[in-house]
């Protein structure tokens, strides 16, 4: 790799271990959950559980495993069965070789494989980064599946397409993305560059899951879905390519977000038929979830609340 690959990688890692950083109370006195597991295709799939009610899936993002969502599954275990998901490639999931195994059909699947190992036929879906791309992807190629829907800092795939197709912005903010796309990048990653922000106790959690995940599996999320071009950007923002969402809709966004334009969720009415609630709050950036926990815990335990 060139010094300035290397220099890129260092600069993604601190920059996405600052962000995590304000996740550092999250493990604190963590409860213990039902460790359960979902196969897909062959490919096992580890999620924790707790609680009873209607099921929610939780979809976390990179490089992150399913211990980001303690807070909300803490939240929201008294009234929902509530499922935190360590998606394909990380930590106690299978990590299959080659990008082809990360394609988002293939990840569509896995929250289906999780639904029904829950003996549900559709589930409330949540999801944050990845996890969010996930989840619009669920709740258009899929509607059974979703009931509702709540997205955490990825706006919709088409308006997010047409920010990096025309937003010289988002393009800069983007070159993370290029870089991972490289191949061999993973070489320059290591857990430590992620979690050095955190606490003791959950950096410790925290890296011990990214040694047992794998970088590769990591960035084929990167290589199989993200628009590798302005022109594939272009073609993806075509909105006849993509069925309007039936669910109500919740996104939520951190106005200090470096890596996602908040710009981005202009538009996301006109992909969804049922109603659709917008959360910007101006001191989060992308982890907004760990930026402001309590009030984007309360929000979605209050949104939920109000449509039974």
């Amino acid at each position: 790799m060139s010094r300035n690959i290397r220099k890129t990688a260092r600069a993604a890692g601190l920059a996405l271990a600052l962000a995590a950083s304000s996740a550092v109370n999250i493990a604190a006195a963590a409860p213990r959950y039902e460790d359960r597991y979902a196969v897909n295709a062959g490919v096992r799939l580890h999620y924790v559980a707790t609680g009873r009610g209607p099921l929610v899936v939780m979809l976390h993002g990179f490089p992150e495993y399913w211990g980001f969502y303690r807070g909300l599954m803490e939240e929201l275990k008294g009234k929902y069965r509530v499922v935190a998901v360590d998606l394909r490639g990380y930590n106690l999931s299978d990590k299959p070789a080659g990008e082809a195994a990360y394609a988002m059909p293939l990840l569509v699947n896995d929250v289906e494989a999780v639904i029904r190992a829950e003996g549900q036929s559709h589930a409330i879906v949540v999801g944050h980064d990845w996890g969010a791309a996930i989840a619009w992807q669920v709740a258009m190629t899929r509607p059974d599946l979703v009931s509702r829907l709540v997205a955490m800092s990825v706006p919709h795939p088409a308006e997010f397409a047409r920010e990096l197709a025309t937003n010289p912005v988002q393009q800069r903010n983007s070159q993370y993305a290029r870089n991972f796309q490289i191949p061999g990048f993973e070489k320059n990653l290591r857990p430590e560059m992620f979690t050095q922000g955190a606490s003791d106790d959950f950096k410790a959690e925290w890296t011990e899951a990214l040694r047992r995940s794998d970088f590769s599996s990591l960035l084929n999320y990167y290589r199989a879905n993200y628009p590798k071009t302005a022109g594939d950007a272009a073609a993806l923002a075509t909105p006849v390519a993509m069925p309007a969402i039936g669910v109500p809709v919740l996104v939520i966004h951190g106005l200090k977000d470096a890596a996602l334009q908040a710009g981005g969720h202009s538009g996301t009415w006109n992909h969804v038929t049922a109603d659709t609630t917008l959360l910007m709050i101006p001191a989060a950036g992308h982890d907004v979830q760990h930026d402001a926990p309590a009030l984007v815990n309360r929000t979605i335990h209050d949104w939920l609340k109000a449509r039974p």
